[in-house]
């Protein structure tokens, strides 16, 4: 384990405030590097923790907060494009400039997290940047290890409480027919498999994808809702085509709840791959959603009524 602080990008965001935990409870300094950068709730004063502010997009700040840096970790995410940032922006490059920039502060282990399914030719923007990313990170930086979870889950996700949203409607709509295959992982997880990365004798492998235990049908998924919630509804299959109309129409929407790289997304399999590095090379037994999910779902009604 180095002494010198760990860097992490994106360190308030959904993921990145996990790994600054699972860091920090495994003895080391860590660099909250971000927009908006933030302590976390559960610091104390004299704890080991540091918020940088820092736009990826500057040379400056990004060099500044890997100055003297052991390790880094790329979490910054953009999900939605807007008028002041794109895709490329962030995901291409934003993190080539922090790759590149981590190997001329000699920073000795980077981590950049992408997504399974990543492609530079996927027809999702957003997945395709991941792709353009992933190959930028590795030129600016040949040693870099690459991260790619699949669709993520835990207090305070996405993933969980969109499905529930649904389920409060007379009938719940499906991406095609449902067929699409998920591999959810654990948020937590995925965390912990970050500070293994960043820890002593790591796996020598480059590349990691990791799922759960449970691999489900989109359908399943929202059934699994369900019966958690005793929320009966009838499902109706939607085809894609449909999904893409809807997403052009809702695009100059305000916050648009739907896009079209979501629509692209929900048609291919988020699944792990094979002869790929998986949490069994990490020694790490993920947790299921079937098992987590009351504990998720009771953690969102809590938090919630709180902000009622």
């Amino acid at each position: 384990m180095t002494k010198a602080p760990i860097t992490v990008f994106g360190g308030t965001g959904f993921l990145g405030t996990r790994i600054v935990r699972e860091l920090f409870e495994a003895g080391h300094r860590v660099r909250i590097a971000a927009r908006h950068p933030r302590l976390p709730d559960w610091a104390e004063p004299g704890d080991p923790l540091e918020p940088l502010v820092t736009d990826v997009r500057s040379e400056a700040e990004v060099g500044r907060a890997l100055e003297g840096a052991g390790g880094a970790v790329n979490a910054v995410s953009l999900y939605v494009e807007s008028a002041e940032l794109s895709f490329d922006d962030i995901h291409v490059e934003g993190a080539g400039r922090m790759a590149r920039l981590a190997r001329t502060a000699g920073v000795e282990t980077f981590v950049q997290l992408s997504g399974i399914g990543a492609s530079p030719t996927s027809r999702s923007r957003y997945v395709s940047a991941r792709g353009r990313g992933e190959a930028k990170v590795v030129e600016e930086y040949p040693k870099a290890m690459i991260v790619r979870p699949s669709v993520m889950f835990g207090a305070g996700d996405a993933f969980i409480s969109r499905l529930a949203g649904l389920t409060r409607l007379p009938v719940i709509p499906l991406f095609g027919h449902g067929q699409t295959r998920l591999q959810p992982v654990h948020v937590v997880d995925v965390a912990r498999a970050i500070a293994r990365l960043l820890g002593a004798n790591p796996p020598q492998r480059r590349l990691f994808e990791l799922g759960g235990p449970d691999v489900l049908r989109y359908r399943d998924a929202v059934k699994l809702l369900q019966a958690q919630l005793e929320r009966e509804r009838p499902l109706l299959a939607i085809p894609f085509p449909l999904w893409h109309l809807a997403a052009l129409l809702a695009a100059p929407l305000p916050g648009s709840p739907l896009t079209r790289d979501q629509v692209f997304m929900m048609s291919e399999d988020n699944t792990v791959g094979e002869d790929v590095g998986t949490f069994a090379d990490l020694d790490i037994l993920p947790r299921s959603l079937r098992d987590s999910l009351p504990d998720c779902l009771s953690t969102q009604a809590s938090d919630s009524s709180s902000s009622e």
